[in-house]
């Protein structure tokens, strides 16, 4: 994949403070900023335009992210009615075109295709609703630019921190309803329907498996080492004694991992009590990853991730990164 040069800067000087960032030649630009600057974003030509923005913050009952998506002619109005009726978000990202080309049309479809693709990936929790929609229609040439607009975003976003699009969509089962087929109403009507591309353009690994749960299965995908929706884990992690205090402690962190892939929806267990991941999960590492799979207090996932070669990730590492 080509370098991308992306230009940051911090407007006020500081990390934390308002942020623009663009990539050079591409007519987007994103602002982020934290809702204690909403007035001063709200001030901003940025703002001022027509065009996406993303609301983040924290899920008081799993303490992880969330995120609202919207559109608007005018995104600095809208967030203002936001700064009144939703009190989760904390920050919030404004995506808008330099150029000032973006139509209505175009931020409506693309609201829609950024729900439809943060559904599929599953990283992010959104706090749209669920209602079905309706669809829509670009020129075939608008289409085609607005899905390289998304290719940019794909990148830019993850440099903000923004992990909404970060990762690879979770394919439905059989005869399930697409994410984007479930794409919620927005506040002006309802949101058209995108259809994701099948594959999106992210770096990825040979598959490996797990030595100790031969239905597990991981990649690193997009740098990042993921456990794939369909793998096998471990269907609990019990409470148990006798480890020294360090192990005891790490046993409760790894415990607390598994519970909250439970609680979510993650791991869902079938009729004949096996486990298995019904998404993609991102791990810290393959040793993170081994020990909350397989229900362990801890591991060498380095050495215990093959692949069907018998390849270990650490031989497979040097080896990508010589």
């Amino acid at each position: 994949m080509a370098g991308k040069q992306v230009r940051l800067f911090l407007v006020d000087g500081k990390v934390g403070g308002l942020t623009t960032a663009e990539i050079m030649t591409w007519t987007g630009q994103l602002l982020k900023g934290a809702r204690k600057d909403l007035a001063r974003i709200r001030e901003r030509r940025e703002a001022q335009k027509t065009g996406v923005y993303i609301l983040l913050g924290e899920d008081e009952e799993t303490g992880k992210t969330k995120a609202y998506v919207g559109q608007s002619d005018n995104v600095a109005k809208r967030l203002s009615t936001h700064d009144q009726n939703k009190d989760f978000w904390s920050e919030v990202v404004v995506i808008t075109s330099k150029d000032s080309n973006l139509t209505s049309a175009h931020v409506r479809w693309l609201e829609s295709k950024l729900i439809g693709m943060a559904k599929a990936i599953g990283r992010v929790p959104l706090e749209n609703g669920n209602e079905p929609t309706g669809g829509a229609d670009l020129p075939e040439a608008d289409a085609s630019d607005m899905e390289e607009f998304v290719r940019q975003l794909e990148i830019l976003l993850p440099v903000l921190g923004v992990d909404v699009l970060r990762g690879r969509a979770t394919r439905p089962a059989a005869g399930a309803p697409s994410a984007a087929q479930t794409a919620p109403a927005g506040p002006d009507g309802p949101v058209p329907v995108v259809e994701s591309e099948p594959e999106p353009e992210v770096e990825v690994s040979p598959v490996f498996h797990l030595v100790q749960m031969p239905g597990a299965q991981a990649q690193v995908i997009d740098g990042e080492f993921t456990v794939l929706a369909g793998s096998e884990v471990a269907a609990e992690m019990p409470d148990r004694s006798g480890y020294k205090a360090s192990s005891a402690k790490q046993y409760k962190v790894r415990q607390s991992q598994h519970c909250d892939l439970v609680a979510d929806g993650s791991i869902a267990v079938g009729p004949d009590g096996t486990a298995r991941l019904t998404r993609d999960v991102v791990f810290g590492s393959p040793s993170a990853a081994g020990a909350v799979i397989a229900g362990r207090v801890s591991m060498n996932g380095r050495i215990n991730w093959l692949t069907e070669d018998n390849v270990t990730y650490a031989f497979w590492e040097s080896g990508s990164t010589s």
